[in-house]
């Protein structure tokens, strides 16, 4: 772990209201990378509360006495999630709270996380067949390095991704991770997949597009993230933006960007956590 408070989005470790029945809470920044270049990376955990009080939790972050607090207070967490091989870190913490928590994990987890994950967790291999399927639509996207899952709020059409677009803000950024983050397609307003991912992905460009199409259908009115400034409105044209090399010709891709960057108002469309009695602190 380490100290790069400029990058996170305070306060942290608390719920923030995104939508009914669907919180987000920042945690800290972890280092990731390889050799001697570790990148910093901000976290995100979203919350789901479906019926009972049954709480799906996507990537968690970590569970301090604050936070335990407010999540007992909406309900019991039922499914620990973790939607990528990456997203791990936490989940042994949560799960030793939480012992009738049942985990998930996406493929390849367990060998990534080694000892770290030593107790027992379902697989997620598919597309449907999941517990939370009445109220929470999922999406494989599979990948060389990594499968990914993503997951869909119906009632609130709040789309969760987790690493598939990364979208940092320049304000909050030093010169080399400013560069670091425009190489690689993810730096604020025009975030985008990774490129070292989007190269791990092209021996599966048609699994990605059909995943990215399924998603556009959904018409998501925002987008959560992982990593950076999640989107709080127009979520379907977001992934269109995000994905134009995917989905659409060079041409159709240059006047989106232009477009993106004229019209992008943000604090227009903005859902007004502060009216049930928090912030909504992206800046």
């Amino acid at each position: 772990m380490s100290n790069h408070q400029h990058l996170t989005y305070p306060p942290l470790n608390t719920l923030k209201p995104v939508a009914p029945q669907v919180w987000v809470a920042d945690g800290p920044v972890i280092e990731f990378g390889f050799f001697l270049l570790k990148v910093p990376f901000p976290t995100r955990m979203t919350v789901m509360c479906l019926d009972g009080g049954a709480l799906f939790i996507h990537s968690p972050t970590p569970l301090t006495p604050t936070l335990k607090g407010e999540i007992e207070k909406l309900g019991t967490p039922r499914w620990i999630v973790g939607p990528n091989r990456l997203h791990y870190w936490w989940i042994p913490e949560w799960k030793a709270f939480y012992p009738q928590a049942e985990v998930y994990l996406a493929p390849r987890t367990k060998e990534q996380a080694g000892t770290r994950i030593n107790f027992p967790a379902h697989e997620l291999a598919r597309s449907t067949g999941y517990p939370w399927d009445g109220s929470i639509g999922t999406v494989q996207v599979p990948g060389s390095y990594m499968t990914e899952f993503d997951f869909f709020h119906r009632a609130s059409r709040t789309l969760i991704l987790t690493d598939l677009i990364e979208n940092f803000e320049p304000k909050r950024l030093g010169l080399l991770m400013r560069w670091l983050t425009w190489f690689g397609r993810v730096q604020d307003p025009d975030g985008q997949m990774p490129r070292d991912m989007r190269w791990t992905y092209s021996q599966h460009e048609n699994e990605l597009r059909q995943a990215i199409e399924t998603m556009i259908a959904w018409e998501p009115q925002r987008i959560i993230i992982a990593h950076g400034r999640w989107y709080d409105c127009n979520g379907a044209d977001e992934l269109r933006r995000a994905f134009r090399w995917l989905l659409n010709s060079r041409a159709s891709a240059v006047k989106q960007t232009r477009s993106a960057r004229t019209n992008r108002a943000p604090s227009r469309c903005r859902w007004r956590a502060s009216r049930r009695g928090h912030e909504n602190v992206q800046a």
